[in-house]
């Protein structure tokens, strides 16, 4: 059964970030990465499909001209957290061999499939790969993973919204919130199991 939009909105425990704070913010990455990556035409990379409201908002405030390109992955085994394995469902259309290569996550958590990515992004040879990631959950990092350009810092709950998902369900809020444990309990989902 669907839910309306009130029903999905009384989901939310309340609102972490609103929409005017991660706008504002992303127009604050757009200036750095603009300013840093001027002349180099770099060439845009986010995983499907989490990422693609901050992509899409992240590329308008970038004020020089760059590619965009999206992977697909996919996680299994006996522990998607900590010893999942880690496969492309969808490769790149572009070839980033020489390019400037900047990788565009909504959230670092565990760092599994940052990892991952970064290894087979390195071995096409860009001239340089760097990391931006809307949200940084430094605590509930497996490796030493460091992202040049971050939105907000250390978050440390379970958040949906602004193209974040629980079940594949509220990615389409303009704002991130926080859901009710009452919900998560509901959807039978792991409490700490954020997608990356």
């Amino acid at each position: 059964m669907e839910q309306t939009h009130n029903e999905i909105l009384d989901d939310i425990a309340y609102i972490l970030y609103t929409r005017e704070e991660i706008q504002a913010r992303v127009v604050e990455l757009g200036a750095a990465i603009s300013r840093d990556y001027a002349g180099l035409n770099p060439v845009l990379i986010g995983v499907l499909r989490g990422v693609f409201m901050f992509m899409a908002d992240l590329a308008r405030a970038i004020t020089i001209p760059v590619n965009i390109d999206f992977i697909g992955i996919t996680r299994y085994g006996p522990s998607t957290r900590t010893q999942g394995v880690v496969r492309f469902t969808k490769d790149l259309d572009i070839n980033i061999s020489g390019r400037h290569v900047l990788f565009v996550e909504d959230v670092i958590d565990t760092g599994l499939s940052l990892r991952y990515i970064l290894r087979a992004l390195k071995a096409r040879e860009p001239a340089s790969l760097k990391v931006c990631a809307l949200f940084n959950k430094s605590r509930s990092r497996l490796f030493s993973l460091q992202a040049d350009y971050i939105g907000f810092d250390g978050l440390d709950r379970f958040v949906v919204g602004y193209g974040l998902d629980y079940d594949e369900q509220y990615r389409h809020l303009p704002f991130v919130g926080v859901l009710k444990e009452e919900v998560i309990t509901r959807l039978r989902l792991p409490p700490g199991a954020q997608t990356e």
